[in-house]
């Protein structure tokens, strides 16, 4: 299975966009969506963009996976 996590448009050039999730970033492809901007929020898969997402649905997002690991960080008890 696979997570689509939201990472921001950092850097454009191209059809290569710069994406940043968390402080890393990655290099993806643009080549299936038109449109994309800086600051625009996109799902990617398999390095490349397949979809763009509103900044404040990928804002909320990226809030309940945060908050997911952090709960994750403060589990004590056995392997789940």
């Amino acid at each position: 299975m696979c997570v689509g996590i939201p990472g921001k448009v950092v850097l454009i050039e191209g059809r290569m966009a710069t994406v940043e999730v968390g402080g890393a970033t990655r290099r993806i492809a643009l080549d299936l969506l038109d449109g994309v901007a800086l600051g625009d929020y996109i799902i990617a898969h398999a390095g490349f963009a397949i979809h763009k997402v509103d900044e404040d649905e990928a804002l909320k997002t990226l809030e309940i996976i945060r908050e997911l690991t952090d709960s994750i960080g403060e589990y004590e008890g056995g392997v789940c």
